[in-house]
């Protein structure tokens, strides 16, 4: 006898098939929840560190016009050069959290979407915004404490890069830049595997943060007790949604890159022989815009497929270990308020 199958997924133990055609049928039933919250976020992302860049511009644009029409004999003083490096990097950190809080987002709503999606419950998009959101703190904490984690590797690559540009440029050419270089490599090498395994290992941590309420610890603790056991399985299977995904990404990029170029070729074309930044920026934002939106759905794709896949892992193991298939499908048959 078949395992019943109220959603996306059979309520047994899950073969790839199941969990790729369970993300693919997630994404084509609850795609007005997933790409619209997504859109919202990123596209809410976008607003803000635009509105940044405006804001900074306004700040230094007179710093920025006297370093821009230096000549090449010319060095840009000190006075310029200070507020242009701190209006940068009040950009970046702006962006750096609003990227931050769309990804959380996007890691609580995939499970929060599951959550229904499993029992083949229908839902809204204002519940499960209100679902995720009530998460997205408890998500933001797994994700710094799993990026903690395994930030050695790119630490020692960091050093290798840095003592390239160095040897590159000529400042140390001697024997102190190639033992930092092989000092960097070889340390990326060595904790690569470590890094990777701690990625796998706590990788189911986003959903347990939804599915069962956990504290960042707590999830990451659920997270290594769910994977022990089947690392290489999931491993295989979350690095094959990652490439899927950057490949459907890049596919998807590709005409928008197209697009942008008409636009962008007409516009140069008719700059002056000695533009200014304003005139070389009109000219290009045809170019920029395309090219964002195409980045902008690529970005909900890819940060979409491959959390549906974990979050399936999630379930999988939980039914492999736990024998939560009879439960989901007693809860599949309650009323919607009284399942889990």
């Amino acid at each position: 006898m078949p395992p019943p199958k109220p959603g996306v997924i059979p309520l047994a133990p899950l073969s790839l098939g199941d969990i790729l055609g369970g993300a693919f049928s997630t994404m084509g039933r609850y795609w007005k929840q997933l790409f619209g919250i997504g859109a919202a976020v990123y596209g809410g992302a976008v607003v803000v560190v635009g509105a940044a860049v405006a804001i900074a511009y306004s700040a230094v644009s007179d710093h920025l016009h006297r370093v821009v029409e230096l000549s090449a004999e010319e060095s840009a003083s000190t006075e310029d050069i200070a507020p242009l490096v701190i209006a940068f990097g009040a950009v970046w950190l702006v962006a750096l959290v609003s990227l931050m809080i769309g990804t959380a987002m996007m890691y609580a709503t995939v499970p929060a979407v599951l959550q229904d999606a499993v029992l083949g419950r229908r839902t809204t998009f204002g519940i499960i915004w209100r679902r995720a959101w009530a998460r997205v703190p408890a998500v933001i904490g797994t994700v710094i404490l799993t990026g903690l984690i395994t930030l050695i590797p790119f630490v020692f690559m960091m050093v290798a890069m840095v003592s390239v540009i160095v040897a590159a440029v000529g400042l140390d050419a001697g024997s102190g830049a190639a033992a930092l270089i092989s000092l960097g490599f070889l340390g990326a090498l060595a904790t690569f595997p470590l890094a990777a395994w701690l990625w796998v290992k706590f990788s189911l941590a986003p959903s347990a943060v939804v599915f069962e309420g956990q504290s960042p610890i707590s999830a990451l603790r659920r997270s290594s007790q769910l994977v022990r056991g089947d690392w290489w399985r999931i491993f295989g299977i979350s690095l094959l949604a990652l490439i899927m995904a950057a490949v459907v990404s890049y596919i998807i990029q590709i005409p928008f890159s197209f697009l942008g170029l008409f636009p962008g070729m007409v516009s140069t074309a008719n700059l002056d022989s000695d533009p200014s930044v304003a005139a070389v920026i009109v000219a290009v934002s045809g170019y920029l815009v395309a090219m964002l939106l195409g980045q902008l759905i690529g970005q909900l794709v890819s940060a979409t497929f491959p959390q549906l896949v974990t979050g399936l892992l999630y379930v999988d193991r939980r039914m492999r270990n736990e024998n939560l298939g009879p439960v989901l499908a007693e809860a599949a048959a309650a009323p919607p308020q009284f399942g889990p």
